[in-house]
């Protein structure tokens, strides 16, 4: 998660630049850098690959005088952790300085079109296309602002981004594009502050203002105004935040498990990082251990995993059989442990365990080990029991989670596994160079679709409003969504302790819908995939005997949303891709019931975030 800190007074900005980047370590980085507007109107830039003490013996021989400026921690997606790859980055006149988190979807059409108007790029990154955008756009008489917002009117997916110029010293200017990561803007006594996280300006300020999507903010030492895209004004309230490491570490919501749904952009985005590499389409996986010849050599694919990891496994099975063609199977890991599997050397057991600490899993592993089979594990923290028995581990690049019901932890398990999958794939040979462009491609999008679902917040408070109440729910999926049905259904008890159930949507028939009445409601996951045809039939036969139903549908609809009581929109996707966007409404729903019926969301009763005993 890169951090980000901007700042503008009566003081040197380098020491506060460089505090806040210190402040914002924990979000994990590879690369550091600050830029100050020089007090003869130069962008002095100070970056360096690694970790802030490398950084701070570059600025402390050559710190940069100035009263405004902006630093940034990166860990990366384009290009290698490099000096030339870290931010801040520069337009070809070194008039402008950006920092940015996110990922610019449309990166190569934006460098090609820049490069071919005589535009040159010293970097590997697609953030560099921000500084050489908003260079053009000032080149044309635009003031600064103004050509802010246009870049952002150009640039795809979901970001946070601050800009400097040496034409405008003294200001601030940045938007946000979704929920790639948040920007608050601090307060102070003739200066002020931009930051990614709380924690790097609460030193500094406890007066702020949270920027939405598709609000922009310029900021000089006497203040602050605010702007949407179009460029019509937009009245915002500071607010004060009380010195409280944990309401800082909630960024502003109202709970861990909302800050946590409302994180999985921005931590997607991590989970991909130097593994999904966009400009060759390949798939780099650290730590996995296994060499073309074991992977080769693989018969077998067995995925283990308990509750939420048990499901994600579950959805990993599809895209392992999908994409790599070797067949396998997902299994609970405190049955697998209880019987006499057969494994061997040519299966391959993937974990996937958050904590990295489950004790069915870790006893699971163990069993897996003594009967020779290779073993990879996706867990959440490194040094783990799990990571100790694998021959392999794989971070998912979560972050910390404290709400105790998973969320992002879950997401990031899905991207790496569909990582993890394609990794097999291109090993295998069985994708051809057309399918994984594809398949990359898609995966540049996900964290600006994961964005444009947590929008409308209001909606799923309606929902929870008529929902609520009622004692049963059903979640019904087909396919690659029978999985997430029951993942939904399993959000939804931890935390509202409201009895639901997960099925595969073909099972309906087969019992579950004798309890089809005006009384149990049935959440029913129907993107347009192979498999949309029956879900509509399985949608229809509820509402044929008086169901209510809520479907999870692609975005623009219409036959579910005419035929169904309330419909969440997700957008439109490739079906291997989807499991990702169905997680996030059915967060959302169990989120916001459980808030509804005043249940204690972040620690659900006699749940723990980590099981440790049998």
């Amino acid at each position: 998660m890169c951090g980000i800190i901007a700042y503008t007074g009566s003081k040197a900005a380098a020491p506060i630049l460089m505090d806040g980047l210190s402040r914002l370590e924990y979000r994990g980085y590879d690369s550091a850098g600050v830029a100050v507007i020089g007090s003869s109107g130069e962008v002095a830039i100070r970056k360096a690959a690694g970790k802030m003490p490398q950084l701070a013996d570059v600025v402390s021989n050559n710190r940069p005088g100035g009263y405004s400026g902006i630093g940034h921690t990166r860990w990366a997606t384009h290009g290698a952790p490099t000096y030339e790859n870290a931010h801040p980055h520069t337009d070809c006149r070194d008039e402008v300085a950006v920092v940015h988190n996110g990922i610019v979807e449309n990166f190569v059409e934006l460098r090609e079109e820049l490069r071919s108007r005589g535009h040159v790029f010293s970097s590997y990154t697609d953030s560099e296309c921000i500084p050489h955008l908003i260079e053009s756009y000032m080149a044309e008489g635009l003031p600064l602002e103004e050509a802010v917002r246009r870049t952002a009117h150009r640039i795809e997916g979901a970001h946070a981004v601050v800009a400097v110029s040496r034409l405008n010293p003294g200001k601030l200017v940045a938007f946000r594009l979704g929920n790639a990561g948040g920007l608050v803007v601090g307060y102070g006594a003739d200066e002020m502050f931009i930051a990614s996280d709380l924690p790097a300006i609460l030193p500094h300020t406890r007066r702020v203002v949270y920027l939405v999507d598709g609000e922009t903010v310029s900021a000089t030492r006497a203040g602050a105004s605010y702007r949407l895209l179009d460029g019509s004004p937009v009245d915002k309230s500071s607010v004060h935040v009380p010195y409280d490491p944990v309401l800082a570490t909630k960024g502003g919501y109202r709970h861990f498990m909302l800050k946590e749904i409302n994180d999985q952009p921005e931590v997607v985005t991590d989970a991909m990082r130097r593994r999904a590499l966009f400009d060759t389409n390949e798939v780099v996986l650290e730590g996995l251990s296994l060499s073309d010849r074991d992977i080769a050599d693989i018969r077998r694919v067995v995925l283990i995993g308990m509750g939420s990891s048990l499901h994600a496994a579950m959805v990993g099975r599809f895209w392992i059989e999908a994409l790599a063609r070797i067949q396998a199977e997902a299994d609970n890991a405190s049955e697998f442990r209880y019987r006499d599997p057969v494994i061997d050397r040519h299966t391959l057991v993937v974990s996937v365990c958050q904590s990295g600490e489950t004790a069915d899993t870790l006893a699971a592993m163990e069993l897996a080990a003594r009967k020779g089979a290779k073993q990879v594990t996706l867990c959440n923290y490194e040094g783990t029991q799990a990571t100790r028995i694998a021959d392999g581990s794989v971070m998912v690049r979560a972050g910390l989670e404290v709400g105790v019901a998973g969320s992002k932890t879950f997401t990031c398990s899905l991207t790496t596994l569909y990582l993890l999958a394609i990794y097999l794939g291109l090993k295998r040979g069985t994708l051809t160079p057309e399918r994984r462009a594809e398949l990359i491609r898609e995966l540049m999008r996900l964290p600006g679709m994961l964005s444009a679902l947590l929008d409308g917040s209001e909606s799923y408070e309606n929902l929870a409003r008529r929902y609520a109440a009622y004692p049963s729910f059903l979640f019904l999926g087909r396919g690659i969504q029978f999985p997430m049905a029951m993942e939904g259904a399993l959000k939804l008890k931890e935390v509202s302790y409201v009895h639901a159930e997960g099925y595969a949507a073909g099972e309906m028939k087969h019992g579950p819908i004798a309890l089809i009445d005006d009384g149990m409601p049935v959440v029913a996951l129907a993107p347009r995939d192979a498999l949309y045809q029956k879900m509509v039939g399985n949608i229809n036969e509820v509402r044929a005997r008086g169901g209510k139903v809520i479907a999870i549908a692609t975005e623009g609809d219409q036959q579910i949303e005419d035929s169904v009581d309330d419909v969440i929109f997700i957008p439109a996707a490739s079906g291997l891709i989807t499991p990702m966007l169905t997680a996030v409404p059915m967060q959302l729903l169990a989120y916001h019931v459980g808030v509804r019926l005043g249940c204690d969301v972040d620690q659900p009763r006699n749940l723990a975030k980590s099981v440790t005993v049998e």
